[in-house]
Parts: structure tokens; sequence; C-alpha cells
């Protein structure tokens, strides 16, 4: 079996803007390495940079330093019209459409082909393919201001693969959107993904973006990466204090105050979803537990997350509990009362 080979590599990429009175470093020393055929998630919150980073690799933002290489290529090393016939390989859906308001579906969908000198014949039977693939055939006549903006993000998407591409570049293509639409997207996108092969990258602020649908995600912070890794391993044991943030974003200020004892937090970092945990502890320990709190997720049918526990005062069931989740390799930890 051969091995999985990278089509984007980023290496030591560094942004930076001059103004009149100083100097912004949008991006320093970035280093990614995206694969052929996944789902790469880039996540961070509002200017972080990773807006500038998704422009950084398709060269509509030329980096102060470092490379960017596409399917084996120096974007850095290309003239402009080779650069222009790569960025074909690469798709691009925005936040907020960017769909050509006086014109029909049918007509953005055709619009980057005419460009690249498609024929008028290939142009139109490939946009109308795209258009089932989207799930928006009968919509070829109608005009953006028509559409919900779940359609208008369709009808970006297909026109994003109008070019057949070898990348589909998301930036916060899903922010604009209410959750069911979101996540109608999002499987549209997972979808192409395994039936295209293609390598989709998804820039966003919402760890529930990455948790729907990548594979690998890589945490910017202030201008740099904080951690990459598996999701599943990331939400399971986030290294970074951003990364913590993100993950257990839906728990701040929710946490109690606990005053009494015996408190123990539970940590799940790829355990089974189907494992009931806690009801096996209860039954074998004979314990009366509290749950004080719990922020647990499903990723690829394994539980990833935390929870709070409270044991009774008894020594006795404290140790039984303490020497069966030791027996199972639960993770575990006992905490201050103030959590």
């Amino acid at each position: 079996m051969s091995e999985i080979e990278s089509l984007i590599c980023i290496e030591h990429l560094g942004k930076n803007y001059i103004s009149k009175s100083n100097e912004i470093k949008a991006l320093e020393d970035i280093n990614l390495s995206i694969n052929e055929g996944e789902i790469y998630g880039i996540i961070g919150l509002s200017g972080a940079g990773k807006s500038t980073l998704v422009r950084c690799i398709n060269f509509l933002e030329k980096p102060t330093s470092g490379e960017v290489i596409f399917d084996r290529r120096k974007l850095s090393d290309l003239s402009n019209k080779d650069l222009r016939k790569v960025r074909q390989s690469m798709g691009m859906i925005f936040q907020q459409f960017n769909l050509l308001m006086q014109r029909t579906v049918l007509y953005n969908v055709c619009f980057p082909m005419q460009i690249a000198g498609f024929s008028k014949k290939e142009t139109k039977d490939r946009a109308l393919e795209l258009l089932e693939i989207v799930g928006l055939e009968d919509k070829a006549g109608a005009y953006p201001a028509q559409l919900s903006g779940g359609q208008k993000q369709r009808v970006a998407i297909a026109r994003a693969l109008a070019t057949n591409p070898k990348v589909l570049l998301c930036d916060e293509a899903t922010s604009a959107l209410d959750p069911t639409t979101t996540q109608s997207i999002l499987a549209l996108l997972k979808d192409i993904n395994r039936k295209m092969g293609l390598t989709v990258v998804i820039i966003t602020h919402e760890m529930s973006v990455v948790e729907s649908i990548c594979n690998r995600v890589a945490i910017i912070d202030q201008s740099r990466v904080a951690e990459v890794g598996k999701v599943a391993d990331i939400f399971a044991a986030p290294g970074s204090d951003i990364g913590r943030r993100l993950v257990f974003s839906g728990s701040v200020g929710s946490k109690p105050l606990i005053k009494e004892g015996n408190i123990y937090r539970i940590i799940f970092d790829g355990q089974s979803s189907y494992e009931p945990v806690i009801a096996n502890l209860v039954l074998e320990c004979k314990a009366a537990i509290n749950i004080l709190f719990a922020d647990t997720k499903d990723i690829e049918g394994k539980a990833v997350g935390e929870m709070l526990i409270q044991l009774p005062n008894e020594e006795i069931i404290v140790q039984r509990v303490i020497n069966y989740m030791k027996s199972k390799s639960i993770r575990f930890e006992e905490v201050s009362t103030d959590v």
C-alpha cells in the first residue's frame, strides 16, 4: 500500500502587513502538511490569522516569508500565468457566497469555466451535472436573490467544483447559516470528499464544525500554530490553552462550585462511545455516584471529553471506585473542592 502524499505543504510561512505607523505579523512560522483526500480543519478565534492563511495557500495573498508547496510545486516559483492555472485546481467558497447577483444560478456555475476556456457545450453540461450533485438542478434558471442562504452556498460549492479542483478551500463557509443548514452543507462536503476524493480544507472558529467533518485539525492562536493532530486526539486531550478553550467552550461558566470533597474528574480519551462506563462503575462498585458535570462528545465512535463525579464519604467505597477505574484503565484525577 502506497503512502498518503501531502497535497499541500506549508513551510515556515509568515505574512506581515505594513502600515504607515507599524508592522503587523498576521502569520508567523506556520508549518502544516495537508494530505491528499482528507478533510482538514484550521480553527482559531477571530483575528488569529486563519483567513489570512487560507488566502496564502492559494497565493491570493503572497507570503512575506516561507513556502507553499501545492501538488509538489512551489507557488513562489511560478509565473503569474502558471499561478492562475494552478488556482484552477483550488476551488474556494466563502462565508458570504460571492455570487453574481444579476446572473442565473446556471451562469454562476458556468462563469469559472468560461474564464478557463471551456467550450460552450462542455461548460453547460458540466454546470448542469454539478447542480444535480448539490441538489439544485431545478434552480438553474433562478437568481441568487430567490434562493435561501443554504441554496446560495450550494451554488457556490458547485461553482468551486467547476474546474475539477484537487482541493476545496472553505473560508468560514457555514458561519452565515443556521445550525440545521450548516449540518446539511457539511454533509454535502463530506459526501463530495468521499465520492470525488477531493481534499477539503475547512477554515472555521466553530469546534462543532471540526467535530462534525474533519479528520485532522490545526489550531491557530495569535498568528502561530498552537497544536496539530487528529480531531479525536485533540478533543480527548487538548495540549494548549487555546485548544482547551475551544474544546470545552460549551462548559465555560457552567461548572458548579463544590463545597464538599471526594470530587474526581474522569477523562474520556478514546473509549468506545457505546461502553456504559459510569453505569458499569455504579453496578460493579455498588456506589451512589453524583454526576456534577459532563462535557463529552462522540468523535468517530469514540468518547472524548471529561466528567466530574462526587463519591460518597465512606472511604471504603472511594477506594473501591478508585481500584475499579485503575483496573479498567480509566483516566481520572482528584480535583479540589473549588472546580
